[in-house]
């Protein structure tokens, strides 16, 4: 991983945004960089948790936010998967508006 890459992809548990947002975050540049591929399986709560270093409810509450946004699907008993991704531009990303 390059220092870029470690940067964006280290939380920080002094920032007034929760840690399971700053987590989505991570995951969610992850997808669309196609480092997580469409249908596919996101990394399990547990081994999110260790290799980021929150509690596994941080990494339920990130899965939860991504599930809002629209970029994965969980299927009980088989886990998370990345959705299939809408066209470039399309304002259901779910990404906010800057």
């Amino acid at each position: 991983m390059s220092d870029r890459e470690e940067a964006e992809s280290t939380l920080d548990p002094m920032s007034a945004r929760p840690l399971y947002a700053q987590l989505a975050d991570v995951i969610a540049r992850r997808i669309k960089s196609g480092e997580l591929a469409p249908d596919r399986p996101i990394p399990s709560e547990h081994r999110l948790a260790d290799e980021y270093g929150v509690a596994r409810l941080t990494a339920r509450r990130a899965a939860q936010e991504l599930r809002e946004r629209g970029l994965i699907v969980t299927v009980r008993g088989k886990g998370s998967f990345v959705v299939e991704q809408p066209p470039v531009g399309d304002p259901e990303v779910g990404e906010p508006d800057h």
